[in-house]
């Protein structure tokens, strides 16, 4: 409950101050649902059922969604603030980093709801709020959140109940890794693609084709030979919303430059849907003994071929002929009848779009990929919409598999909000009045039981090349009659029938159905599109259809542990071998639910329920009865009840203990149910239970716990500041002690040193003046040294060399001496693959990024007249952008390259400071400002359109030009030659990092020992000291060093 927006147990409060509604003194269905009221009606559309979120759509724009509150649900404690989305993903986030209650774990976020009820909305917010979480920076969190507006154009619709109506499921898996996002992976199911042949009154086609003929260059047009919307028999309620369509298509332009699709991709994909509109225009007519036939007078055949890059003859012979293979393996070709022509274009039609969408979902998985670990090792949070709840005037196949989604998906919640904990309270022990709840099981049977479950028998049906739509009812009403959620139509030879569901009883009508669930194309059509000179036509078409109905394009078969390669284009099921079959387009999206009740039953569920408030899509518009049907069907009365009398955490001791234990008296405590009671009553807690094997604690004990547990944290980060900084400064005092040793060892050092020179040379002036009449001494007189003349200059060489390594010893213990236990050195990690960007050098080095510019952007970002723009700056520090547009206009701009990574920093001027904001160029070579979805061309484009579009507000006025002459941009010019010295310079010492033989010390700097003391004798002193050496070397095999260089100091061993 929130300090600011809700009332305690008992309490008396206003209607709609209560955020969590199992804190109701009094509740009752009228209390339930004016409270829902009161709180919608004052724009708080979010409410607590314990941990359990209750969104209504207000169907308008709210204040709830900016940067400031969602910062505010960054960490922290649910309670701490009003109900609201984001904290279901904070919730999400602090699991699977095992922050709460339990241990790091999996996490998914199961959104249901009506059709019309915000669930897309509500996705994309919670996956906006997860990467806010992450505070990431790079490119991969703006192409996460380009996802959704892409696949939304392509699956997306208007219906009746929803303007933007998901017509397939989705479930989407992000992936982690120490807390920041390392990819994505997206599962769809069960595009409704029968909508792009047929929609019914007041409905749409899917949104792109809208957007494409609104938004589309009039060449583009031309080239696809498209006109306006009215003439295409796929597309009906065409409305007159050009602006808005232009404006979602150039964001779909944008969202496929950010997520990474090539210009021949974008291209590939308008010709396949253009493709398929004039496919829906191919007039197919029948002669007088009904077969069918083409009308080329209306050149939609030849158009369509051109476009999808097929023979024309060839594509109406597939159009109006089926091949048949005989048993003899003899083919017969027999001709359609006008409607089994019309169902094949419709076919072919429905096949390429579906194709197309499961190529787009396929490359998004790969451009998404994790690509530092595999998946196995990274934690996720997966966010689950999938169609809500349809019922329509007219329901076909499609609305009975989007309810059974919703069916199996009311299963799971009942399941684990009631069932599994219920028999959990029975294993502990607890004293348990039971609370009964509607269980849809029995509805779940008659769809999917075998052998007489509905989808059972239809896939029997459709076996039969006889059978139809009405011996399926027939069959239907004789297996399943008998049970109590399956009626059929009064008349006798009726199409519809009754299923009773969770959510209130469903007319279907099954006219049709046999031809949707075998969902088959004639092989000489699909043979037709795999030989297609259009690329992309030719590889969507000879991608392979898996169990689940998604398209594979690496064609890999699983066979126990191995794998193997399956013949392009056939799909899972496909009769290739004897025995094989097909699998039906019901067996595929049972076998997706199979799999992804699987994914979410591995994972720690939140639930999100989405509730719609009328069914005319109208704000401020809250209708009694509507809204009390969904709280009666989801079961909320119940939901609230056990989540106020039971307990929603169930925590073993175990696990309890090694939470916990900071908050018990005690230091040692046994991890068993006795520490587990010192724990709870050290923490003051009340109104908790202890089973036979767990702790049972309310759901609001988990915001108590973690209070106390911080405070613990935050004694103990105090405590550890105090002793790091003792120890920190003990050891400091104890560095400066040693420095101080070793520099009075220096200074002792250098004063010996400079003695035994002094006496050295000494000797030499005496011996040179005991024969004045001889040359002064030179190489070849070595031999007149006297024995004690060369001990002498050999006693200078080891008393330094004893002294080198009694610095190194003694340098060597102080070092681990101070060495402490949390300073250990580890082996270093490395992992994930080399980034191609490391051919320019390491990033981050001003010589890597000069190169980088050099290699890649120099000529992009030259102008025609062979200069850069005026706003070009060269690598500049962000000070030095910051003085440059000192006492310039407000909007003054200028972007300079970055040193730190490869790409561009944009910086402008507004009132009191300069805003900075980061450039990165996509891997289609186009640009985009980081946090922003608009993809530029160039930087130049980049420039224009935010003079004329606010970036954060602002616009950019005029650049901040440079002086003649003193370009800071001359170093990254290719051929200015002291550019060039200067970034070999710099180079060098990366580019012989990986060779350089670290076992040998790098040459200590020249130094002058020589003492010159008496100016008059300045020459003689360094002559005779210098000849003094040279002889020494030359006795011991030592080349002879310049007579300018200061004499050598003894080798040192490098410290390790």
């Amino acid at each position: 409950m929130s300090g600011s927006d809700g009332a305690g147990q008992g309490e008396a409060h206003l209607p709609g101050g209560v955020s969590d509604l199992t804190s109701l003194p009094n509740l009752d269905e009228n209390v339930l649902l004016q409270e829902l009221k009161a709180r919608y009606t004052a724009d708080r559309i979010y409410t607590y059922v314990g941990d359990i979120l209750v969104a209504v759509n207000p169907f308008k724009d709210v204040p709830l969604y900016s940067k400031k509150i969602s910062e505010q649900y960054c960490g922290g404690l649910r309670s701490e603030h009003p109900p609201h989305i984001f904290a279901t993903a904070n919730d999400a986030y602090q699991g699977m980093l095992g922050k709460l209650s339990a241990p790091p774990q999996d996490q998914c976020i199961v959104i249901s709801g009506e059709s019309g009820a915000g669930k897309t909305e509500s996705t994309k917010l919670l996956i906006r709020q997860l990467l806010q979480l992450c505070q990431g920076t790079s490119q991969l969190e703006q192409q996460i959140l380009q996802v959704n507006p892409l696949l939304e154009a392509f699956g997306n619709a208007q219906t009746l109940m929803n303007d933007n109506s998901s017509r397939f499921g989705k479930y989407i898996q992000l992936f982690f890794q120490n807390g920041a996002v390392k990819g994505a992976k997206i599962r769809e199911y069960l595009l409704e693609k029968s909508r792009l042949v047929q929609q019914g009154d007041g409905e749409q086609n899917f949104h792109v084709f809208y957007c494409m003929l609104n938004g589309l260059s009039p060449q583009t047009m031309d080239t696809y030979h498209l006109g306006g919307g009215q003439g295409y028999s796929y597309l009906k309620n065409f409305q007159d919303k050009a602006g808005h369509y232009r404006l979602q298509h150039q964001q779909l332009l944008d969202a496929m430059d950010m997520v990474g699709f090539t210009e021949e991709e974008q291209e590939g994909m308008f010709s396949i849907l253009a493709g398929v509109l004039h496919m829906g225009n191919i007039q197919l007519c029948a002669t007088e003994t009904g077969e069918a036939y083409v009308d080329r007078s209306t050149k939609a055949l030849d158009i369509t071929a051109e476009i999808l890059g097929m023979d024309s003859t060839e594509l109406e012979e597939s159009l109006t002929k089926s091949v048949v293979r005989t048993n003899n393996g003899e083919l017969i070709q027999r001709n359609y009848t006008l409607q089994q022509a019309l169902a094949s274009r419709d076919a072919v039609s429905k096949a390429l779009y579906g194709r197309l969408f499961g190529w787009l979902v396929n490359k998004i998985n790969q451009l998404l990929a994790p690509t530092d670990a595999s998946i196995a090792e990274l934690q996720q949070i997966g966010v689950l919409d999938i169609f809500g709840f349809e019922h329509f005037e007219h329901n076909s196949f499609e609305q009975l598999c989007i309810n059974l989604a919703n069916e199996q998906l009311q299963y799971f919640f009942n399941q684990h909000i009631f069932l599994l904990e219920q028999e959990e309270y029975q294993k502990e022990g607890v004293s348990w009045s039971t609370i009964t709840f509607t269980d849809n099981k029995p509805v779940l049977d008659l769809l999917l039981a075998r052998p007489i479950g509905i989808l059972a028998l239809l896939d029997e049906e459709s076996l039969f090349p006889q059978g139809s739509d009405l011996t399926l009812l027939q069959k239907l009403n004789h297996n399943v009659g008998s049970s109590p959620h399956f009626t059929t139509g009064k008349q006798a030879r009726s199409p519809l029938f009754t299923i009773v569901h969770y959510a209130g009883k469903v007319e279907y009508n099954v006219t049709g159905w046999l031809e949707k669930n075998r969902d088959t194309l004639p092989s000489n059509t699909l043979s037709l599109l795999q030989r297609s000179s259009s690329p992309l036509v030719s590889i969507v078409c000879n991608g392979s259809i898996t169990r689940t109905g998604t398209l594979a394009l690496q064609h890999k078969t699983s066979k126990g542990r191995r794998l193997s390669k399956r013949p392009v284009g056939r799909q899972a099921g496909e009769v290739g071998k004897k025995g094989g079959k097909q699998l039906t387009l019901g067996g595929q999206f049972k076998n997706s639910l199979t799999v992804l009740v699987e994914r979410i039953t591995a994972a720690r569920p939140h639930f999100v329920r989405c509730i719609k408030p009328n069914g005319l899509k109208q704000p401020n518009n809250f209708q009694d009865t509507d809204v009390a049907a969904q709280l009666k069907y989801t079961g909320m009365m119940e939901t609230i009840r056990i989540r106020r009398e039971g307990y929603a955490l169930r925590i073993p001791f175990q696990q309890f203990v090694q939470r916990y234990r900071s908050l018990a008296d005690v230091s040692r405590i046994p991890e068993d149910q006795h520490g587990c009671q010192r724990i709870l009553k050290a923490a003051g807690l009340s109104d908790w239970l202890i089973g036979k094997t767990k702790v049972l604690l309310k759901w609001w004990h988990t915001d108590e716990l973690a209070t106390r547990l911080q405070k613990v944290e935050q004694a103990a980060t105090c405590i550890q500041t105090g002793v790091r900084g003792f120890l920190a400064r003990r050891k400091v005092a104890h560095m400066r002690e040693v420095a101080h040793k070793q520099a009075k060892a220096a200074v002792m050092f250098l004063t010996q040193a400079e003695q035994l020179m002094e006496d050295a040379f000494q000797r030499q002036r005496h011996l040179a003046e005991r024969d004045e009449t001889a040359p002064p001494p030179v190489a070849a007189a070595a031999a007149e040294m006297t024995p004690d003349d060369a001990a002498a200059v050999q006693q200078v060489g080891d008393k330094m060399t004893d002294m080198h390594l009694q610095l190194d010893a003694e340098t060597q213990v102080e070092l681990k001496e101070n060495l402490s236990s949390d300073e250990e050195i580890v082996e270093d990690d490395f992992t994930g693959p080399v980034s191609s960007k490391t051919r320019w050098g390491k990033e981050g080095t001003k010589a890597a990024s000069v190169r980088w510019f050099r290699e890649t952007q120099q000529s992009a970002v030259m102008q025609d007249t062979g200069t850069f723009a005026p706003w070009f700056h060269g690598i500049i520090t962000r000070r030095e952008s910051e003085r440059l547009l000192t006492d310039r206009p407000l909007g003054c701009f200028l972007i300079r390259v970055s040193e730190s990574r490869f790409g561009y920093s944009l910086t402008y001027r507004i009132s009191n400071r300069c805003k900075h904001f980061m450039i990165d160029q996509l891997p289609s070579g186009k640009y985009v400002v980081v946090g922003e979805p608009k993809v530029h061309a160039s930087l130049a484009a980049l420039v224009d359109y935010y003079k004329k579009n606010p970036l954060t507000g602002d616009l950019l006025t005029e650049p901040c030009g440079q002086v003649e002459g003193h370009e800071d941009y001359a170093e990254l010019l290719v051929g200015n030659r002291f550019s060039l010295v200067r970034v070999e310079e710099e180079m060098q010492p990366y580019g012989t990092a990986l060779h350089r033989d670290d076992s040998t010390p790098p040459p200590l700097p020249e130094r002058n020992y020589t003492t010159l003391r008496d100016s008059g004798d300045q020459r003689d002193k360094h002559l005779h000291y210098q000849t003094l050496l040279q002889n020494q070397q030359r006795q011991s095999g030592v080349r002879a060093a310049p007579s300018t260089a200061a004499p050598p100091l003894p080798a040192r061993s490098r410290r390790k």
